[in-house]
């Protein structure tokens, strides 16, 4: 029993949703500071958990300033998505109606429905597809583009504290 029932546009745009969605929390780590996340620091002159705290503050400050990049922001996308295409349901009726009037002026508009209705499909099918290729690519892209701030964050927040007796791995 399907208690949820979505039309094929709503359950499109439900897919790309979760997809953005999931993108979004692998990004920002469910909002984990990256710095701590992917960085071991080690207080190498002994300093106390109060010093850890300011100089660990006052680094990611620094890195924040440095490269523009925020690991405690949500991610946002850079560009927007490219739009989705419709697929093989609408290519099917575009293409059924397009082989009708076809038909008409051939003389036989069953044959012209049936012929455009196929081809309409799968042309539509092919529209769908290269659409979904699209949207991947994009996601693709803007996960690229987050891993590049983050890393160049890191690297500032490493020289940073090191700069400060740490040693950082």
């Amino acid at each position: 029993m399907n208690i949820l029932k979505f039309n094929r546009a709503e359950s499109g745009r439900f897919k790309l949703t979760s997809v953005i969605c999931a993108i979004c929390f692998a990004w920002c780590g469910l909002f984990v500071p990256q710095a701590s996340a992917d960085l071991y620091v080690y207080p190498a002159k002994g300093q106390s958990q109060e010093q850890q705290n300011e100089d660990k503050g006052a680094c990611m400050g620094f890195a924040k300033q440095q490269t523009g990049f925020d690991p405690m922001a949500t991610p946002t996308a850079t560009s927007a998505p490219p739009p989705s295409e419709g697929g093989a349901g609408k290519g099917l009726v575009g293409g059924a109606l397009l082989g009708t009037a076809i038909g008409a002026i051939a003389g036989d508009t069953g044959k012209g429905a049936a012929i455009g209705a196929v081809s309409g499909g799968l042309f539509g099918g092919m529209r769908k597809e290269n659409s979904r290729n699209e949207q991947q690519q994009w996601a693709n892209q803007q996960a690229s583009q987050y891993a590049a701030g983050r890393d160049n964050y890191n690297r500032a927040y490493s020289a940073c504290l090191q700069g400060r007796g740490y040693t950082v791995n």
